[in-house]
C-alpha cells in the first residue's frame, strides 16, 4: 500500500481517503509512485508497472491521470479479471467535487464493416478468424474471410494525400505517391500465406494459461498479392545487394496506425531478406486482384513471404535501413519465444531473437471438433505450411490418436524449391476403424528440410503462446445416420 497523500481528506465512515485530480497528478513517476484513476477510484500501480504485458512505457503514459483514454484503445482491459487486478492497487477515491472526465470519442468508430461469419477474438482492436471449415474451401482465401489481425485502430488514409517515405543512404528521404510507385516500378505478383504468431494459441492455454488472443486454427490465410518489389524501391533509393562483410542490417517498416502517444506500429526484417537475389518482399497494393481492403493495409502494405505475420506491416508510411532492428514494442518486447521454464516474473525479452520464419504447421479444418461422423468411411481436410520458403512434402493423418497413419493427398499450386511461400491444402478419405464409437483424428506435416511437428504442446509452451505447432487433434463421435 502507498503512503497517504499529506493533503488527503478523510471522510467519516469512508474506507479510503479522498483525493483531487491535482493530487493524483503529482504521482507520475516511479520515484514519486505511479497513480492513476479509473471512474471515481484512485490506484497506486507502481508495483505493477514492470509486470504490464504491454510494456512499461505504455502504462506510464497514463501516470497521474485517467486510464479511460488508454483503455479505449484496447478493449481487453475491460475484462473482469483485468479489473480485479486493478482493484488490488486501490488507494483512494476521487473527490465528489471533481468534474467527471469528458466522454472519450471511440477511436475505433472509423473501422470498416466486417463479414458476419468471422469468429471475433477482440473487437477493439479488431481481431478475428474465419470458421475453420470455410478456411480450406478455397486455395486463395476470399478477402472478406482472410483473418484480421489489428493492433490499433484502422487508420483512415486519403489516397490522394498518401505518401510513402523511403530513407536512402546518408539520410536522404524519397517520397512516393501511390501512382508514382505504380508508374516507376514494375508490378510483381506472388501467392503468400500469412500466419499470426499466435495461431492455435488456445491449445497452449489448455496446458497453462498464456497471455494473448485465444486464436483457434484459422489465424492463417492465403492471398495472391500484387505490388512492387521492395528490392526495386530500395535499389532506386541507392541500396545494393548485401555485402557479406558489411555486417547485419535491417529494413524497418513503420505503419500509419498509431496509439495515443503517437507511436506507430512497426517491425523489421533482415536486410538480406529484402535485398537478396530473387527476394520477393512486396510493397503490395492489391489482394486477390482487388484494391487492398481497409482492414488489410489500404493503400499499401508490406508482404514478406515466409515469415511471421507481425512483420507484414500494414498502412505502410515509412521504410528505412538501420544497423538495429525496429525499436517498436512489437519487435523488441513481443513476438518472441521462450522456454517453458520462463514466466512473466522472470522473462527478459532482450535474451530472445524476434520471430521471423515460422516452423512447420498443419491443422484439421473438417470435420469440426465434437462432430458426429458416419461409420465406414471418413474424409478429413486441412492445411499445411512451413516458413522460410520450405515446401510441405507430406501430411500424415491418423484416425486413432497416432497409432496408425495414412498419407494425405496434397492440393494447391506447385511451388519453386526454396520459394514455397504458400500453404498446401490436403485431403484424406479413409475407412473408419471398426468398433470405434469415438475417433481421435490427428495430423502432422513434414517440410522439405524434414522438419516435423512436435507431438505434444507441453515442451513448446511459452508465456506468450506463440509458435504453437504440435500435432493437431480433433475428436469426433462415430454414429449411424
Amino acid at each position: 500500500a502507498s503512503e497517504a497523500e499529506p493533503n488527503a481528506v478523510a471522510v467519516p465512515g469512508a474506507p479510503y481517503p479522498v483525493f483531487t485530480r491535482q493530487e493524483v497528478g503529482r504521482h507520475r513517476s516511479l520515484a514519486e509512485r505511479v497513480w492513476v484513476t479509473y471512474g471515481s477510484e484512485v490506484f497506486d500501480i507502481t508495483d505493477f508497472v514492470e509486470l504490464h504485458p504491454g510494456g512499461k512505457s505504455k502504462i506510464l503514459l497514463a501516470a497521474g491521470g485517467a486510464l479511460e483514454p488508454f483503455w479505449a484503445m484496447y478493449a481487453v482491459h475491460s475484462q473482469e479479471h483485468v479489473l480485479e487486478i486493478l482493484r488490488g492497487y486501490k488507494v483512494g477515491e476521487l473527490s465528489p467535487e471533481e468534474p467527471s472526465q469528458p466522454a472519450q470519442g471511440d477511436p475505433y468508430s472509423g473501422d470498416p464493416p466486417r463479414h458476419p461469419a468471422l469468429k471475433v477474438n477482440s473487437l477493439k482492436p479488431f481481431n478475428a478468424e474465419p470458421p475453420a471449415e470455410l478456411l480450406t474451401e478455397n486455395y486463395l482465401t476470399p478477402n472478406q474471410l482472410f483473418f484480421k489481425r489489428n493492433h490499433l485502430p484502422v487508420p483512415a488514409v486519403d489516397p490522394a494525400r498518401y505518401r510513402l517515405e523511403v530513407e536512402g543512404p546518408g539520410g536522404r528521404v524519397l517520397v512516393f505517391s501511390l501512382p508514382e510507385l505504380k508508374h516507376r516500378f514494375p508490378k510483381h505478383e506472388v501467392t503468400v500465406t500469412l500466419q499470426c504468431a499466435g495461431n492455435r494459441r488456445s491449445e497452449m492455454s489448455r496446458v497453462r494459461q498464456v497471455k494473448g488472443l485465444e486464436w483457434g486454427v484459422a489465424a492463417i490465410s492465403t492471398a495472391r498479392w500484387g505490388g512492387v518489389r521492395l528490392r526495386d524501391v530500395l535499389a532506386h533509393a541507392g541500396y545494393t545487394e548485401e555485402d557479406e562483410e558489411a555486417g547485419e542490417r535491417h529494413v524497418c517498416f513503420e505503419g500509419l496506425d498509431k496509439d495515443l502517444s503517437g507511436a506507430a506500429y512497426g517491425a523489421s526484417i533482415p536486410y538480406r531478406a529484402a535485398m537478396g537475389r530473387g527476394a520477393e518482399v512486396l510493397l503490395a497494393y492489391e489482394m486477390n486482384g482487388e484494391e487492398l481492403p481497409q482492414d488489410h493495409g489500404y493503400p499499401l502494405r508490406v508482404v514478406v513471404p515466409g515469415v511471421v505475420g507481425a512483420r507484414n506491416v500494414k498502412w505502410l508510411g515509412r521504410v528505412s535501413v538501420s544497423r538495429e532492428e525496429s525499436p517498436s514494442h512489437w519487435q523488441q518486447n513481443d513476438y518472441k519465444g521462450f522456454s517453458p521454464a520462463v514466466d512473466w516474473d522472470t522473462v527478459d525479452f532482450t535474451t530472445a531473437p524476434a520471430i521471423q520464419e515460422l516452423p512447420v504447421q498443419s491443422a484439421i479444418t473438417d470435420p469440426a471438433p465434437g462432430a458426429t461422423v458416419p461409420p465406414r468411411e471418413l474424409t478429413v481436410k486441412g492445411y499445411a505450411w512451413s516458413g522460410g520458403g520450405r515446401g510441405v512434402v507430406r501430411v500424415d493423418v491418423s484416425l486413432d490418436g497416432g497409432r496408425t497413419w495414412h498419407v494425405a493427398e496434397l492440393m494447391g499450386e506447385e511451388q519453386r524449391p526454396g520459394r514455397a511461400w504458400a500453404w498446401r491444402l490436403w485431403r484424406l478419405t479413409a475407412p473408419v476403424p471398426p468398433d470405434h464409437t469415438e475417433l481421435d483424428i490427428v495430423c502432422k506435416a513434414v517440410d522439405t528440410s524434414y522438419n516435423v511437428q512436435p507431438d505434444t504442446v507441453e515442451p513448446i509452451w511459452n508465456l506468450r503462446g506463440v509458435l504453437s505447432n504440435a500435432w493437431h487433434h480433433v475428436r469426433v463421435t462415430v454414429a449411424e445416420d
